[in-house]
């Protein structure tokens, strides 16, 4: 008899987890918490798809080439209906500078190294949709997961679920899709499952504006003024969309009292982008008209779960992926990726196992093989994101040799060498895609010569590599804005700590 499996949660991390076990024809059945997305096109589910267990919904939102690749190579009638829909391919050649141009010969693996981008409501409809073909797959709606279903021994056992309203589902396994917000750990745990959890905060807040452009306007050219960039006390971006739209976020450090306060309103958050060159000509009214209020988003932690510590499984029968497994700044990008890359490896340990022990065991130690270098690059940039915004409002900072240096490394040398040689710009975005080791291509002695090569040349003769100012000081922007650019650093600091 086929194994009955029950995942909490239709988010991305629960349709991937279905889309993964659906060809093994086990019997899955997604219980999600939310009604069902309203009838119509992506229009319909942006405007009134209620989600009140996926707060970032409406968030921007890219998908990387390791996902785009698994629906590509998996499910292709998937990808034509995504398609269909208005999602879209922003290209390896997109991102290309002048410089590259010049000399660039394309590669097939370049075929490989798009972004798929859309709204995320879109990207998750069509999905949802194509999950609910599937045979084997039951999406039960409005249906809230009160508890795990426990049975004693040497280790927690899980055997089902409790619904709301009393009703115990059984199930020869349980997966946790349930997102960042999920209390199922916490549960296990009380009931003396020894499971490793690390966490630590991004020091960061998110907001989130979403525009049309106006009737028979393109969208903007990208010129040389950056669609992207990190200011210290403001990070920035704009998000191609699907049909027309597309989205702003900003993201600013929990140090900034004010400005964090204040972006939230709509004409302060248009101000904002309105003084940052790369974003200005997207704001402008003349080409696009927000659809939107500005969405916030904070409490943002990194997390890290060890359901096997050791190598021994700490519960049976309980499996989590996505958020409630693994949770990192979505400044990365790489929350849906981490989603389905666990969903597969789920399966595989499935596959491979039927000892439940084994099963945990293997899943977990594949996670930290596939996982954990992206997770720890992410985590190392947040901790250096924090400390600069305390540095640049901290007047007696003086940053040492060693800081000094490392900044020049990375900006007059890996930034421009990247900026300038296109089998390096290749080679830096097979690891931000997650198709290798993050830091792999700047450790390979032939890169690395190159990145000295250009760092040695000097600011002057690298000129033409160097992108234009992001935006405004702090200074001049809070001022712009109608803040005051005054902090109590002392205060913010002995609260932060």
């Amino acid at each position: 008899m086929a194994e009955r499996v029950l995942v909490i949660g239709a988010g991305m991390a629960g349709l991937w987890t279905a889309l993964a076990l659906s060809p093994t024809g086990r019997e899955i059945i997604v219980l999600e918490r939310d009604p069902p997305p309203p009838q119509g096109g992506p229009d319909a589910a942006f405007e009134s798809w209620t989600r009140r267990g996926v707060g970032h919904l409406r968030h921007s939102h890219a998908f990387l080439a390791r996902m785009r690749l698994m629906i590509r190579d998996e499910h292709p009638q998937l990808l034509a209906e995504l398609q269909q829909a208005g999602c879209r391919d922003l290209g390896f050649e997109g991102g290309l500078t002048d410089i590259h141009r010049k000399s660039y010969v394309p590669e097939p693996v370049d075929q490989d190294l798009a972004v798929l981008t859309s709204r995320r409501t879109t990207l998750e409809l069509i999905m949802r949709r194509y999950v609910e073909r599937q045979a084997n797959v039951n999406i039960r709606p409005s249906v809230f997961v009160r508890a795990l279903a426990l049975a004693s021994g040497e280790v927690p056992s899980v055997t089902g679920v409790i619904l709301e309203d009393g009703e115990t589902l059984t199930a020869d396994l349980v997966v946790d899709a349930s997102g960042r917000t999920s209390l199922s750990v916490d549960q296990l745990i009380e009931a003396g499952a020894a499971i490793g959890e690390e966490t630590e905060d991004c020091g960061i807040l998110y907001f989130t504006r979403h525009y049309r452009l106006n009737p028979g306007i393109a969208e903007p050219p990208r010129d040389k003024a950056p669609l992207t960039g990190d200011l210290e006390y403001l990070k920035f971006g704009v998000f191609p969309g699907d049909n027309g739209c597309f989205s702003i976020t900003l993201c600013v450090p929990e140090i900034e009292e004010e400005l964090r306060k204040k972006i939230v309103d709509p004409a302060v958050f248009d101000a904002a982008c309105a003084r940052l060159p790369g974003l200005a000509p997207w704001v402008d009214p003349a080409t696009s008209s927000a659809i939107s209020k500005v969405f916030g988003m904070g409490d943002l932690h990194s997390r890290w779960r060890d359901l096997a510590p050791g190598g021994h499984a700490a519960v049976t029968g309980f499996f989590a992926v996505g958020d409630s497994l693994v949770r990192s700044n979505p400044l990365f990008g790489r929350g849906c990726s981490f989603a389905a890359v666990s969903a597969h490896l789920l399966r595989d340990a499935l596959q491979m196992f039927s000892d439940p022990a084994a099963r945990l065991s293997a899943y977990q130690r594949r996670i930290e093989t596939e996982l954990r270098p992206f997770y720890d690059a992410m985590r190392g940039a947040d901790r250096s994101a924090v400390r600069r915004a305390r540095q640049a409002l901290t007047p007696s900072y003086r940053p040492n040799f060693k800081s000094r240096m490392t900044k020049r490394f990375f900006e007059d040398g890996v930034a421009i060498a990247v900026r300038s040689d296109v089998e390096l710009y290749r080679a830096a975005l097979l690891g931000f895609h997650m198709l290798e080791d993050p830091q792999a291509w700047l450790k390979r002695p032939k890169n690395i010569a190159k990145v000295l090569g250009y760092w040695a040349r000097g600011r002057a003769r690298n000129a033409e590599a160097y992108r234009p100012k992001g935006g405004p000081e702090r200074e001049e922007m809070l001022l712009g804005l109608g803040l005051s650019p005054d902090l109590d650093i002392e205060r913010v600091l002995a609260g932060a700590a």
